[in-house]
């Protein structure tokens, strides 16, 4: 017999393993994640009473798979436009709880007695939460549609892109021993840069893709092709020098953007489960009880430290970000872990030398051990707020628990020097980001063409490729006009705005220019003037000369632009299709209060069978049916008299909270996934048509066994014929063999009168080829 690989041992004892542990606490009622870290201890190679993984360098990469799936999943139920909602708060928040851990962690470790470099990693380490563990929780605990949970993703995005900073600068502190703000400030622009461009060019291809390949798309085709974007961008994130779940987490929010979001979720949830189980063992296969002795109390003082501060900074950065009391404790409770980036930063440290070999495994006890209490931790968030509510004096109560109560009224915005300079320079630093993509790419298929065709032929053929396919975007960033109207307007209030307006005019052809003159400089250099005996700096000049020429080229071919009008088009249709596809899109200037939501009717709901007039959405909830998607027909504005049947797709109007409370009612749950269900008491029966029966000749309709005996006839038995659900209007004939299905008590009865030997007969399972009808 062949040997199997060591993985699928490996495999079958990890899932039987957290099968186990996880059904034992579910039926405790405790959260799901617990059960994997427990069967990871079990497992793993520091519990000797119990089988272990052989190929832990295989179980290390399922891990990581189930972590980028985790991202993923968390991408696809995540918006762009939802973090341009919340961005204020949530970078007021990290930036809070960043500063304030890091400051702890510096401290903590000084009073513990460690070096300094290992102070500052300590620091670094305690600042990051864990995004799978956080999302997990939220899955056990059915949380991602409460209000807090928006907020909540947000945060751990921010925290993320606050990491990858967070390693440049402990990189260069652990090489040179010094901080290097230059090095900083470069990779935040390298980020911004790279993640304008994904964002960008994602958009503007994925939902292109799928919208042509959409009537060929089933539920096998999706689902590999989901996965395969979702690799893909964690390649690309891998080369661009960030982590895979970065990577993993932008694919999921352009693929939350297009009309396939949902069933995306739906076909990769399992995946991500499966894998996601692997994630969590291997991280309760690090539990060492060892370590645990030996360092107890540095491990008890950091873990109290964290559970303690954490939280705490986030409820502070949350109240001054302008949130309530209640939503900065439910938010600021879910942050009272470490994860994955820490186990980074804490290996960037040992691969420098500059941190010592004890601290890795006291970081990793201290994740576990939060990680374990991190659902108690979300869940004792109302509690603790009720007890504070009760104890604080009550000026700050009204303080603390009034903020953003009551509607937001906005009238309509009014432009203003300030919001015109802001959103000018917003849109050159995206053009730019587009144009700098866009010319490395024309570099990288010119360098085929320098290669194969002779000069100087082949610079003057990359100079104008490389100008053609930039031409679009030059053109945008240095002469789109947009609110021209408004532009004139405010060059009109004052001499100082005329004057400013047409510096930032000047300044975008400037920039034009300067990218046109680097493109042609790249390829028109010297090596290719030298060959037409033009030496410098006169070919520094010619070049300038031809920077310009082409500037105003492009100015004056404006009326000709619209490819690039086209690109943008679709680019906005493509990241607006799901909102375009509701019945009407909310104004921004009602977006504060009013919300559109879709629910999926459960056949359990109190609505399920209801006329919408009959329903409480408008007495107690406050909101309205907006529309009714049934199969494919679509019920805009339905009436009162309108019935709500279980699995209508209902698309309610209304705020946010009354929506948040609605919901449960409408969609709901059973934890249980198969139902038990009680025995059957219908059975098939059979009975023989005698001679003297008073059945003969008498049709199948007025026979009395439905009438009478609420009994279905299936079949008959006529000599060698069997007929199959024999018509209403076929009668009965001497020693026709007669099944019918009926429940017990009336096929006694039918029986006593019908024939003097008729019994069940359990050998009628020679008919479940049939999928068999209840009895009438």
């Amino acid at each position: 017999m062949e040997n199997l690989p060591a993985l699928f041992s490996d495999l079958a004892l990890i899932l039987v393993t957290a099968g186990l542990t996880t059904v034992i606490f579910k039926w405790l009622k405790q959260p799901v994640v617990l059960g994997y870290i427990i069967a990871g201890f079990l497992i793993g190679p520091n519990f000797e009473w119990f089988p272990v993984i052989k190929d832990h360098t295989s179980v290390e990469t399922w891990s990581e798979i189930g972590m980028v799936f985790m991202l993923f999943g968390i991408g696809l139920e995540f918006s762009f436009k939802k973090l341009k909602k919340v961005g204020g708060t949530v970078g007021v928040t990290a930036l809070t709880e960043l500063v304030t851990m890091c400051m702890m962690g510096f401290m903590l470790g000084k009073a513990l007695g460690w070096s300094q470099m290992d102070c500052i990693f300590l620091g670094a380490m305690l600042s990051i939460s864990s995004t799978t563990i956080i999302a997990k929780a939220f899955d056990d605990m059915k949380l991602h549609r409460e209000k807090f949970s928006g907020n909540v993703i947000g945060e751990l995005v921010v925290e993320d892109l606050e990491a990858v900073l967070l390693l440049v600068i402990l990189s260069t502190l652990a090489v040179s021993q010094s901080f290097n703000g230059m090095e900083l400030v470069t990779s935040m622009l390298k980020l911004v840069f790279f993640l304008l461009v994904w964002f960008f060019g994602g958009i503007f291809l994925v939902p292109t893709v799928l919208r042509w390949s959409r009537k060929f798309m089933s539920e096998e085709t999706l689902t590999v092709f989901a996965v395969g974007l979702c690799f893909l961008m964690v390649v690309l994130a891998n080369i661009a020098g960030y982590s895979s779940a970065l990577g993993a987490f932008i694919m999921g929010s352009i693929l939350a953007e297009t009309l396939e979001a949902e069933a995306i979720h739906k076909v990769t949830t399992p995946i991500k489960n499966l894998f996601g189980a692997v994630f969590f063992v291997s991280v309760g296969m690090m539990v060492d009880p060892h370590i645990l002795v030996g360092y107890w109390w540095q491990i008890l003082v950091i873990t109290l430290a964290l559970l303690f501060f954490k939280p705490l900074s986030n409820i502070v950065g949350r109240l001054l970000a302008g949130l309530d009391l209640k939503q900065a404790m439910q938010g600021g409770m879910c942050f009272s872990q470490i994860g994955e980036f820490s186990f980074i930063i804490a290996t960037l440290g040992l691969s420098y030398g500059v941190i010592d070999e004890f601290l890795y495994p006291i970081i990793v006890s201290v994740s576990i051990i939060t990680t374990f209490l991190t659902p108690y931790s979300i869940k004792s968030a109302i509690p603790g707020y009720n007890l504070i509510v009760k104890r604080i004096p009550q000026r700050w109560k009204e303080k603390l628990t009034n903020k953003d109560s009551g509607l937001k009224v906005r009238s309509g915005k009014k432009v203003n020097m300030g919001s015109f300079l802001s959103r000018q320079f917003k849109n050159i630093v995206i053009y730019l980001a587009i144009i700098i993509a866009v010319v490395l790419i024309s570099f990288f298929i010119c360098s085929f063409i320098m290669e194969y065709v002779s000069r100087p032929w082949s610079s003057a053929i990359s100079t104008a490729l490389s100008l053609m396919l930039v031409s679009p975007f030059l053109w945008a960033m240095g002469f789109k006009h947009t609110l021209a109207h408004t532009t004139r307007k405010l060059m009109e209030v004052s001499k100082f705005n005329k004057t400013l307006i047409l510096l930032v005019f000047i300044l975008r052809f400037v920039i034009v220019t300067a990218i046109a003159y680097s493109v042609i400089q790249h390829f028109l250099n010297g090596l290719f003037w030298s060959r037409l005996s033009v030496g410098s700096p006169w070919y520094h000049w010619i070049n300038i000369a031809f920077a310009l020429i082409y500037t105003f080229m492009l100015r004056a071919m404006s009326p000709a632009m619209k490819f690039y009008k086209r690109i943008e088009e679709r680019f906005m249709d493509n990241l607006n299709k799901r909102q375009s596809m509701q019945v009407f899109t909310v104004p921004e200037i009602l977006q504060e209060n009013c919300h559109l939501q879709k629910m999926t009717l459960s056949p359990d709901s109190v609505y399920s069978g209801q006329l919408v007039k009959e329903t409480d959405f408008r007495d107690n909830y406050n909101v309205s049916v907006v529309s009714v998607e049934r199969g494919k027909q679509i019920i805009e504005l339905p009436k009162a008299d309108f019935q709500l049947f279980p699995f209508d797709k209902i698309t309610f109007v209304g705020h946010e909270d009354h929506l948040r409370l609605m919901l449960p009612k409408v969609e709901v749950f059973d934890d249980q996934l198969i139902p038990d269900r009680e025995e059957s008491e219908v059975d098939i029966y059979k009975v023989e048509v005698e001679s003297d029966s008073p059945l003969i000749d008498v049709a199948l309709m007025d026979s009395g066994f439905a009438d009478k005996y609420d009994a279905m006839v299936i079949a008959i038995e006529r000599g060698r014929h069997f007929i199959l659900n024999p018509s209403a209007r076929i009668t009965f004939q001497p020693a026709d063999l007669v099944w019918f299905v009926a429940q017990k008590d009336k096929a006694e009865i039918l029986m006593r009168m019908r024939a003097a030997d008729v019994r069940p007969d359990r050998k009628a399972a020679q008919l479940n080829n049939c999928q068999l009808p209840t009895a009438n």
